[in-house]
């Protein structure tokens, strides 16, 4: 029961047969709403009118709403329907931005190691203290060759990966790069910068190019990018250095 509404309407002297026709409603509506049901905006706004009382004095529990959702953490900043949809320029500042750390996991991410700005961005963080860790897939792995079948492009998998590992040779000798290699199932190749993170989730069947990619900024424990951050740590841990 919604008291509130109840004693607004008797202190105006209006029936609910009354609002219903004002507002043009069936009177088992206006019922409802004195039983409880919150009505559509529009005609919170004219009951609201009709009492000469604000929607916050009808429906407290509305305000309440309203402020948890102008609080809630907003974690995700854009969204893209492709992987190669991303701009170059979003790469580029999501990495050179970086003064925390910098991490890349993928299976071969191809489209980094083949970009020289992006990787000089990467050896230039580095340089500047800021660690550089890149997971990329075993090409010996059974993980790596699944998801060559899985994609319908056989051993090119693997060979996107020795690819990538011939350019970024100029970071092995980087102090602060680290690169492993690993032998995981991926859900989403993840490229993070500090608390941002590009996540390109993976389709069955779909190159990762064609998957989406979410922008997605960390800011509290238990948020989505903490959820991601974690599944990057646990692909580290198990991941074999390179030698």
């Amino acid at each position: 029961m919604n008291d509130l509404l109840r004693r607004a309407l008797a202190d105006a002297h209006l029936t609910e047969a009354a609002v219903a026709a004002r507002l043009g409603v069936d009177p088992k509506t206006v019922h409802r709403w004195v039983a409880g049901r919150v009505p559509y905006p529009r005609n919170r706004t004219r009951v609201a009118s009709l009492v000469g009382q604000d929607e916050a004095d009808l429906w407290p529990q509305l305000a309440v709403a309203d402020v948890r959702a102008e609080s809630a953490v907003i974690d995700v900043l854009a969204t893209y329907p492709h992987r190669w949809a991303v701009p170059r320029t979003v790469w580029q500042q999501l990495f050179g931005a970086a003064r925390d750390e910098i991490g890349i996991l993928a299976y071969a991410g191809l489209f980094l190691a083949e970009d020289t700005g992006i990787v000089r961005a990467l050896a230039e963080r580095a340089r500047n203290g800021v660690p550089v860790r890149i997971l990329l897939g075993d090409p010996d792995g059974t993980s790596v060759a699944e998801r060559g079948s899985d994609e319908g492009v056989g051993e090119s998998m693997a060979a996107k990966i020795r690819n990538a590992l011939v350019h970024y040779r100029a970071l092995r000798d980087v102090d602060g790069v680290e690169i492993r290699l690993h032998d995981t199932v991926l859900y989403n190749s993840i490229y993070r910068a500090d608390g941002d993170f590009l996540i390109n989730p993976h389709a069955y069947g779909i190159a990762a190019s064609h998957a989406p990619v979410l922008h997605v900024r960390r800011a509290e424990e238990g948020d989505m990018a903490s959820t991601y951050l974690e599944s990057f740590e646990r692909v580290w841990s198990g991941a074999s250095p390179m030698t």
